[in-house]
């Protein structure tokens, strides 16, 4: 099967694709919020009889909550499976907007034409790239080039908790040779890329007790240790002169990167000066050995997200306080296991609590990192389709962030995800005023395309 007639189809039927997702785009599919439940149905329903109108046999699958979404095709060739999200975030604040946020349309911008509304671009724009690849794939040739799977969500943007006890109970239908997963964006807006790297995450949320009440600073104040005290020496002392984390056996399973990807990432030109300065900072604060781009994706980390203790009030209440709080979090990479560094954080903090204080901890959910192998075929296939799209070399990126739906495929299912997506920087999703560029729709849309004729090659 010849690709350029279902390039041509895609450039052809634009503007039918777009009138596709301002239908979706119109449901409030928002899954945090029990009051649009109703609307997720909605959500759900759409995408089965979309994908039915292009031959997929789809169906709703029931879940504790919002229901998922699952559709099959025959063909030749590698099986693939794609999966999505069609829940969005909310919309507050409302008055932050410029427009409703549930009534999408095309708006001219000086920097060209968006998609403008709730969800363009995280992730029903994303999620109807690949569709409308299939749906081309299907009126040019009345087949798709590749068998393909397709799961879609509707619980991502509310923590997924129907999701894993879900792959496990249909693992058999849900595997195949490889995921794609359109959640991601382009490298600085512009280069298209492959995340092949994910961080993981262990946060702790805990508080630490000294006395038995606050007391009078001129009462108590030099002979009784204050709890801030001790839990600022204690965040203080987590990172060395040089940005290196200090807990023991913390770096264990932290791998290098391989020539291959390290001569990637220096190609992409990464304007670190320019990254920070966008944010009012100048320098660096990692490990001061490493690049700008390994701080970000390759490497661990260890931040402060919060603290607090004592009078925070107007004016002055002279206490020392019976408790101090934090919120830390560490981004994990390659192989380091989650559970072992929270037990070396806690077995950290024990051991510098003087005698007769105490701690407590509000327990949160941890997860290890995602390392995807380029060795499969499907990766430089899909590489060198995006660099044919987009004209410049594609590139193997990692990512901050955690995205944990790569880690399950990988877990339970036993196959690679590959993450492929077209948002740009500037797309405000989670924020007011969400958009997603019309160059970005269309050349996703060509780029799945070109995807699936590599795959199938």
């Amino acid at each position: 099967m010849t690709l350029d007639p279902v390039l041509k189809k895609i450039d052809d039927d634009l503007s039918a694709s777009i009138d596709r997702l301002l239908e979706l785009l119109r449901i409030q599919s928002v899954s945090t919020d029990p009051a649009y439940a109703a609307e997720c149905d909605r959500a759900a329903d759409w995408l089965v009889e979309d994908l039915k109108g292009i031959g997929f046999d789809a169906s709703k699958r029931p879940t504790p909550g919002h229901p998922m979404v699952v559709a099959h095709t025959g063909g030749d060739g590698p099986h693939v499976m794609f999966y999505g999200h069609y829940d969005v975030q909310p919309v507050d604040p409302i008055e932050l907007w410029d427009s409703a946020p549930f009534e999408p349309a095309l708006e001219d911008t000086p920097a060209g034409k968006v998609i403008r509304g709730r969800g363009s671009s995280d992730d029903k724009g994303q999620l109807m790239t690949f569709v409308e690849a299939c749906r081309a794939w299907k009126a040019v040739h009345g087949s798709l080039p590749a068998k393909i799977s397709i799961f879609f969500e509707g619980e991502e943007e509310s923590g997924s908790p129907s999701l894993v006890p879900f792959m496990k109970e249909n693992a058999a239908e849900l595997t195949a040779d490889v995921a794609l997963i359109c959640d991601t964006g382009l490298f600085e807006s512009k280069t298209p890329a492959i995340v092949t790297q994910l961080r993981g995450l262990v946060g702790e949320d805990f508080t630490i007790t000294g006395p038995d009440r606050d007391l009078h600073s001129g009462m108590y104040g030099g002979i009784a240790m204050n709890p801030i005290r001790v839990l600022t020496r204690i965040l203080a002392d987590l990172h060395d002169d040089t940005g290196r984390i200090t807990l023991p056996g913390f770096y264990d399973g932290v791998e290098e990167l391989s020539d291959e990807i390290r001569s990637q990432w220096q190609g992409l030109g990464f304007d670190h000066g320019a990254f920070l300065g966008d944010v009012g900072l100048r320098v660096p604060a990692g490990e001061q050995d490493r690049t700008p781009l390994e701080m970000i994706w390759s490497r661990p980390t260890c931040d402060v997200n919060g603290i607090w203790g004592g009078y925070t009030g107007d004016g002055f209440k002279t206490v020392l306080p019976s408790q101090a709080s934090a919120k830390v979090s560490f981004r994990l990479v390659g192989k380091q296991d989650p559970y072992a560094i929270q037990k070396a954080f806690r077995a950290y903090v024990e051991s510098r609590l003087p005698e007769g204080f105490s701690i407590e901890y509000r327990s949160k959910d941890v997860s290890a990192a995602s390392q995807m192998s380029t060795e499969n075929p499907a990766f430089e296939q899909a590489r060198k389709a995006l660099s044919d799209e987009y004209g410049i070399p594609a590139a193997y990126v990692g990512c901050g962030g955690s995205i944990p739906i790569a880690g399950h495929f990988k877990d339970i299912l036993g196959m690679d995800a590959m993450l492929v997506g077209f948002a740009k920087d500037d797309d405000n999703i989670h924020s007011p005023n969400e958009k997603y560029d019309l160059e970005s729709f269309h050349k996703g849309i060509r780029s799945w395309a070109r995807i699936l004729a590599e795959m199938s090659s």
